[in-house]
């Protein structure tokens, strides 16, 4: 796959990116070759090769899955000009 001129400057466009004439040939080499290492890529065989999430084998840190009101119903409500039991309390509104 390949990237030409107009390519180049339609996806400048929908990323609401300014380039000059000169900026965008430059550009199109640069992306020619992105795409040029891309699909060397998909040419190595990866059967048999487990996903990664790090190059270090390491433990995902995680936090104890508890429900909890934050502590911080107090300070929610202290601005409020009528609360109960840390409630917002609104008139009733019968039309």
């Amino acid at each position: 796959m390949s990237v030409d001129l107009a390519t180049v400057k339609r996806v400048a466009h929908l990323a609401r990116i300014a380039v000059t004439d000169e900026e965008a040939s430059r550009m199109e080499g640069e992306l020619n070759v992105i795409l040029g290492f891309v699909e060397q890529l998909s040419e190595v065989d990866v059967d048999g090769v487990e996903p990664m999430t790090s190059v270090m084998p390491m433990a995902m840190k995680k936090r104890e899955d508890v429900v909890t009101d934050g502590s911080k119903a107090d300070d929610i409500v202290a601005n409020a000009p009528e609360t109960t039991d840390n409630f917002f309390m609104v008139p009733k509104v019968v039309e």
